[in-house]
């Protein structure tokens, strides 16, 4: 059984949903592509499932060792090449003012957010440049 299934709308727009649970998300070519750039774009989701893949693998671990991880935030920036056209490189920030634990346990969740899936997943000359505010 397919984990999501996908169909082409028109107008370099898709949609794809998640077969179990049923919810969908669109995307849309971006705006320097030919597109409207009014839903995520391609590669705008690849970004975007590299810093929730941290965070998820964080959370693992921050359940184990009984850390709540409220409060962390994290904003994502995509960079494009042009020639030939693909992510150059992807930016995650980390943020968390009132961390509640110790530079051991800190030193565990970047090593887990370091290590997820995604990120061992993207290719090599994608630039994964993380910082940790906290």
């Amino acid at each position: 059984m397919p984990t999501i299934k996908s169909s082409y709308l028109g107008n370099l727009r898709t949609q794809a949903t998640h077969v179990l649970s049923g919810n969908a998300l669109l995307t849309d070519a971006p705006i320097d592509n030919k597109g409207k750039g009014e839903a995520f774009s391609p590669t705008d989701l690849v970004a975007a499932a590299l810093g929730s893949c941290m965070v998820t693998i964080m959370g693992i671990v921050a359940e184990r060792e009984e850390v709540s991880l409220e409060g962390l935030s994290w904003e994502v920036t995509k960079i494009m090449q042009s020639n030939p056209r693909k992510i150059q490189e992807i930016q995650v920030n980390f943020h968390w003012s009132a961390a509640p634990f110790s530079t051991a346990m800190s030193q565990k969740l970047k090593n887990a957010a370091r290590t997820c899936p995604v990120a061992l997943s993207l290719d090599p000359s994608i630039s994964q440049m993380i910082t940790f505010d906290f």
